[in-house]
């Protein structure tokens, strides 16, 4: 069953270059006909690398190491994607017990389940997990150490219970992670090592929506995940009026960050003070970019000054057809009297996702 359990996603975590991570990500959903029922999704250091799902059946990647892997571990590789799909069985049997057990008696419930392991090729530690996920909320989680279930929601309690008496499977689940799943990971570490090892940098640049808006410095294009962005005055790092964003993945498999600056409460000749600074983990020289009006980009102030043209000759325009209005009203009631030429009309008028 354990087999069953298998997305192949390498994540190298941290500063510690020599940890990787293997996970997979499955999703148990009845909720409409036009999403598949079950799906599991595959990445590597955030990037989509594999998706399948109960329609389609074949797994489909988007690296060519991934391929090259394929290609030398066909029969492996076949059997993985329907392991994969079987493992849905499984997941329904945990859908009964989470609606039995939670007390959810309406709706169909969305049961996300995420496992992994970690290893180290220095120390050769591992370590692994396993988390259930009900209607987007943490509900229990795999203790390796123990072999048992720790809720993380109070209407798991039962089924912890249920699964802590169920050793064998526990003992299958710790051997998948300490074993099988780190035997995989090794495999994808071989295949993807040079472009898990890369270092790409990133473009920086400074963004302001308004004069009174905060200025991000903004980074994009960068890999691996493990990086800082921070702002300094006079070479120290700051935290006050500092708004630091988090790390977003690009479709092309890169990253983005951000942080902002208050910039209002600065005084102009300050600003050369200021500077924002991008670290990317094995890289020894940041990139600097300092805060200078003539840097920024923003499509403010073109943007603004035909707005305000705009208002202006569209409210000169409305005052001017306003008296002309009222004028030419004046001159035709003048002019015919009380005739029913002014009755209104009572005729209204005519009448664009992922895994």
């Amino acid at each position: 069953m354990m087999k069953g359990i298998i997305t192949l996603i390498l994540l190298c975590h941290a500063a510690t270059a020599v940890k990787y991570f293997l996970e997979l990500d499955d999703l148990l959903w009845s909720g409409s006909p036009n999403v598949p029922e079950y799906a599991v999704t595959g990445t590597v250091e955030g990037v989509l690398v594999f998706y399948i799902d109960i329609m389609d059946k074949t797994a489909k990647v988007t690296h060519d190491w991934i391929r090259e892997l394929i290609k030398e571990h066909t029969e492996q590789w076949e059997a993985l994607q329907e392991e994969c799909l079987d493992y849905r069985h499984v997941l329904k049997h945990d859908t009964d017990s989470f609606n039995q057990d939670s007390g959810q008696t309406e709706g169909a419930p969305v049961i996300q389940k995420i496992h992994g392991c970690e290893w180290d090729n220095e120390t050769n530690e591992v370590n692994g997990y396993v988390r259930y996920g009900n209607n987007g909320e943490d509900f229990i989680l795999f203790d390796l150490d123990t072999t048992t279930w720790i809720t993380l929601d109070a209407q798991a309690v039962a089924i912890k219970k249920e699964w802590d008496a169920d050793e064998a499977r526990n003992v299958d689940w710790k051997h998948y992670l300490t074993t099988e799943c780190v035997m995989w990971l090794k495999i994808f570490l071989t295949y993807g090592k040079s472009y898990l090892t890369r270092k790409d940098l990133p473009s920086v640049s400074l963004l302001q929506r308004t004069p009174s808006s905060p200025v991000t410095c903004h980074a994009t294009g960068f890999y691996p995940e493990s990086a800082m962005i921070f702002w300094r005055r006079d070479g120290e790092e700051i935290h006050e009026g500092v708004d630091l964003g988090n790390i977003l993945p690009n479709h092309d498999g890169s990253f983005q960050m951000s942080v902002d600056l208050e910039v209002p409460s600065i005084s102009p000749e300050d600003w050369r003070r200021y500077d924002c600074v991008f670290q990317l983990s094995g890289v020894q020289n940041d990139i600097v970019t300092e805060l200078k009006k003539e840097a920024i980009k923003t499509n403010f102030r073109k943007k603004d000054t035909l707005s305000v043209v705009s208002i202006a000759v569209i409210a000169t325009m409305a005052v001017v057809i306003v008296i002309i209005a009222a004028a030419l009203g004046s001159i035709a009631i003048k002019k015919k009297n009380d005739r029913d030429i002014l009755e209104r009309s009572s005729t209204p008028p005519s009448d664009t996702i992922s895994l």
